[in-house]
C-alpha cells in the first residue's frame, strides 16, 4: 500500500497550500523594507499605517516608489 497522499485529491486547496507561504514571504519582505525606510525618514504616520494595514505588499510598494520616491538602486542602501 502506498502511503503517499496524492496532491490531486486536494484540488484548489493544493494550490492555496503552495501559494500561501510564498505570499507571506512576499508581504513580509516589502513590509519590512517600507517600515525601515519610513522609520529612517521619521515618517511616524506612514510607519503606523504600513505596520497595521496588510495589502500583500501593494501599499508598501506604493509608499516606497510613489510617496518616498526611493530609487530602485537605493532600496537596500543605508
Amino acid at each position: 500500500m502506498n502511503n503517499e497522499f496524492p496532491v490531486e485529491w486536494l484540488g484548489p486547496l493544493g494550490w492555496i497550500l503552495f501559494a500561501f507561504p510564498l505570499l507571506i514571504i512576499w508581504s513580509i519582505f516589502w513590509k519590512g523594507l517600507a517600515l525601515w525606510h519610513s522609520g529612517r525618514r521619521g515618517q511616524g504616520w506612514w510607519f503606523v499605517i504600513l505596520l497595521f494595514v496588510n495589502t500583500l505588499g501593494i501599499l508598501d510598494i506604493i509608499y516606497l516608489l510613489a510617496i518616498a520616491k526611493v530609487k530602485a538602486d537605493k532600496l537596500f542602501s543605508k
